[in-house]
């Protein structure tokens, strides 16, 4: 009952903070939107891969859909529940990197890499789904994000193991170029530290800093 009670002091405590996130997310999801829309609607081009070229296409369809779809759960259902007065900032984060993908996605036109496996599941015909938003990798970037903000706790061996698998699934479906991949990483962890240092502005919460 002491729990359940500071869950919901917590929450009242933060709750402008996360009206506030959830705009930001809104805001991030329909740039997304508009973004993913413009790049299948437009020209693409078909880049060659050292990488892809010399290894198998395997279909790993499953993960890359219910899986990516788990870690995604996870990384907001886990803030929820254990500690909410940071469920904000793991909200802005998403957002600030999700925005950020939005950007780099109308700057570089690549089509479905060669061979690529293609995916029925009904996960893939959501409204989010694109078909050239490929750089960089959101598997890769968002599954390293959980492992950034949550490294110092147990479920941070959750995300860093989700981050290999999910670059590996994509790699060996051929869905992503590596260039996506590898960026992937960079790119994270310089949206990770700018919304960690905007935060250490504004607020005296942090997570894994």
């Amino acid at each position: 009952m002491k729990r359940i009670k500071r869950w919901k002091e917590e929450l009242k405590n933060n709750k402008l903070s996360v009206l506030i996130s959830f705009i930001f997310l809104i805001t991030s999801l329909i740039l997304n939107y508009v973004a993913g829309s413009y790049v299948d609607t437009t020209n693409v081009v078909i880049a060659q891969d050292l990488i892809l070229d010399h290894i198998p296409t395997i279909n790993l369809s499953f993960l890359y859909s219910y899986g990516y779809a788990f870690v995604i759960l996870v990384l907001f259902l886990h803030p929820l529940i254990v500690h909410v007065r940071e469920l904000h900032i793991v909200i802005s984060q998403f957002s600030l990197l999700l925005l950020i993908r939005s950007f780099f996605m109308v700057l570089t036109h690549l089509g479905m890499p060669t061979n690529a496996i293609p995916l029925n599941l009904p996960v893939n015909h959501l409204p989010l789904a694109f078909n050239n938003d490929f750089f960089f990798s959101g598997h890769t970037a968002f599954s390293f994000l959980g492992f950034l903000l949550f490294r110092k706790e147990k479920i941070g061996s959750f995300f860093l193991i989700s981050t290999i698998v999910m670059a590996l699934t994509v790699l060996f479906m051929h869905y992503h170029y590596s260039i996506d991949v590898f960026a992937a990483f960079f790119i994270t962890y310089g949206s990770y530290k700018l919304s960690n240092w905007f935060f250490s502005k504004v607020s005296k919460v942090k997570i894994s800093l």
